[in-house]
């Protein structure tokens, strides 16, 4: 079973939101001793997003970086804003259905008159249901 991190990155390269998706059977301490090191992986793989974003038209860009057996992959939205997921194993299909589903969940967020753009998403609703949909797709 992998562990999965999973960051949204505003517009402007702020981090909107992140968390770690592992299964209960691993412990905590695990997650603590590497959440720097997939902060780092991720923040890493920006650049390569941009890149990619601009040569296509696809809101996602599969795979995007490598760092040794790990694997970042990326969904941009419309307003460039860069969901992005670091994962140990290709399963190209249900990452994609990660990323629609959680899409459609931040277009719900963002409907909200109260809040706003690019700020930070503290809304505990919105971290479950990205944990439920991490545990149907990933």
């Amino acid at each position: 079973m992998s562990i999965y991190y999973f960051a949204i990155v505003g517009a402007t390269d702020n981090p909107i939101y992140e968390t770690d998706i592992i299964p209960s059977s691993r412990s905590s301490s695990l997650i603590d001793s590497s959440r720097h090191l997939n902060q780092f992986i991720v923040h890493a793989a920006l650049d390569v997003v941009e890149e990619v974003q601009w040569g296509t038209q696809a809101m996602y860009l599969k795979s995007v970086d490598r760092f040794n057996e790990q694997y970042v992959s990326a969904f941009v939205t419309a307003n460039n804003v860069k969901f992005m997921l670091l994962h140990d194993q290709k399963s190209e299909d249900s990452i994609k259905n990660f990323f629609n589903e959680v899409y459609e969940v931040y277009v719900k967020i963002l409907m909200n008159p109260f809040y706003e753009k690019n700020s930070a998403i503290t809304n505990p609703q919105f971290d479950n249901r990205v944990k439920l949909v991490a545990r149907r797709f990933l």
